[in-house]
């Protein structure tokens, strides 16, 4: 199933086709952040982070099935200098 989650990102990501395998493009890399947990859980705390100013909702990942039954997922793609 995760697989099939990084398969699903990679397809909508804007990197270009310069990116290595190891999620960096030229002297950027390629952060992500994962939040699991209930369909509720998950947007609350992406909201939470709105207000926080910490991300924009629609930067998140649409909502893909979770590891376990009943849990769902979002990502978010950030990228930051590799000085």
């Amino acid at each position: 199933m995760v697989q099939n989650f990084l398969a699903c990102e990679l397809e909508a990501s804007t990197l270009s086709s310069t990116q290595t395998s190891k999620g960096q493009t030229g002297d950027r890399e390629a952060l992500r952040v994962l939040i699991i947990g209930s369909r509720s859980g998950v947007m609350g705390t992406i909201q939470t982070l709105h207000r926080l100013r910490f991300a924009e909702v629609r930067e998140w990942s649409p909502l893909l099935p979770g590891p376990n039954p009943g849990e769902v997922m979002s990502i978010l793609t950030r990228y930051t200098s590799m000085a």
